[in-house]
């Protein structure tokens, strides 16, 4: 997936009020939109290199969209809605082992009243359903985690690919790491106990997970490595 132009490069100085934050760009301090309302946990040192798109209509009061931070070296795709953008890339152009020469690929579809995924698939008549959670917590220099706050959307989701299993369907769940130089993938259950106990539940139930890392850079992010998970 490819920016629609090169992205602004400046220095966090800090995010604030979930929506917003300041960036210096030479010397000029701008506020920009922060498209990700969760945590960032270990993103948001001051001073940190961060990558800004400049948004051309007239209508939005914020004319920058942050994208990319540069943390401990290694650059984080930070931008949430891009993350199923980037997934359905990944799945057109045959770019996940698990679901190359898909017969279907639909965006968004509900499974039941309260619940839609964010991909329903079908692959030699087998019926898929695809939920997409964006990665973007490391702690160290190897290992990215999931998640980095409490999630109770997170563990309903879970819950729902069980009962979606059950029904029928082979229910998968990927984690879209967007990070740079990540070898592996792991629960966070220190930062949300019960979505990792959830997680464990889905798994025996039959639910699927898979961890791939983005290549990033301020041209563009798109899916690049199957990452090994560790079971903890």
């Amino acid at each position: 997936m490819k920016f629609t132009k090169p992205l602004i490069k400046g220095k966090l100085i800090k995010r604030y009020k979930r929506f917003f934050t300041d960036v210096n760009i030479d010397g000029v301090t701008v506020t920009a939109h922060c498209p990700n309302t969760g945590s960032m946990k270990g993103l948001l040192e001051e001073g940190n290199e961060v990558h800004l798109l400049k948004h051309d209509d007239p209508k939005r009061k914020l004319k920058y969209g942050l994208e990319i931070i540069k943390a401990n070296k290694n650059l984080v795709g930070v931008n949430t809605h891009l993350a199923n953008k980037i997934a359905k890339h990944a799945l057109e152009n045959n770019l996940i082992k698990e679901f190359q020469n898909l017969d279907q690929i639909k965006s968004e579809v509900f499974f039941n009243e309260e619940t839609r995924f964010d991909f329903y698939l079908e692959k030699k008549k087998t019926k898929i359903f695809l939920e997409v959670k964006n990665v973007t917590l490391f702690r160290d220099k190897k290992t990215s985690e999931f998640p980095d706050a409490v999630t109770s959307r997170g563990s309903k989701h879970l819950l729902t690919l069980i009962d979606a299993t059950k029904k029928g369907y082979k229910s998968y769940l990927l984690f879209l790491v967007q990070i740079q130089n990540m070898e592996n993938f792991k629960i966070a259950k220190d930062i949300d106990s019960e979505y990792y106990e959830n997680y464990l539940k889905a798994k025996k139930a039959g639910v699927s997970f898979l961890a791939y890392r983005c290549k990033i850079n301020s041209k563009e992010i798109f899916v690049e490595k199957k990452l090994n998970i560790i079971d903890e």
